[in-house]
């Protein structure tokens, strides 16, 4: 059975930083591109960032390009999001999942339906 599981949301101040961690089991990890997504109150869920199997190469949303780290470590089956320069816009649940093949278009590691699972999701708040 696979699992997901996120953690290190939180309230933070603008200006701040948070680091989230997604702790994967019942998948071969290291097989798996791994994503991050996050869903505001009325919003679709959107695009954040991806990291290949490796972590050799990774690709992240315009808006969080520069403030947004994603990391992995095969070793732990865990995936992280170091996110710094927190605005309120970035406020939302944020969610972990996996892509299991070698490889994703540009195209289709922005579209949620592209990831076969999912984690539960960890809320962020960003107050100013």
């Amino acid at each position: 059975q696979v699992q997901l599981v996120e953690s290190g949301g939180g309230l933070v101040q603008a200006g701040g930083s948070l680091r989230l961690s997604c702790a994967a089991s019942g998948l071969i990890f290291n097989y798996n591109i791994m994503g991050w997504y996050r869903q505001a109150p009325g919003k679709e869920r959107e695009f954040v960032a991806v990291i290949s199997w490796s972590g050799g190469n990774t690709y992240y949303a315009d808006s969080v390009n520069g403030r947004f780290t994603i990391s992995r470590d095969n070793a732990k089956n865990t995936v992280y999001l170091q996110m710094n320069s927190l605005k309120p816009g970035d406020a939302a649940v944020y969610y972990c999942a996996s892509y299991p093949r070698p490889m994703i278009s540009l195209a289709a590691m922005r579209i949620p339906t592209s990831y076969d699972y999912w984690g539960q999701g960890t809320q962020v708040t960003v107050s100013s």
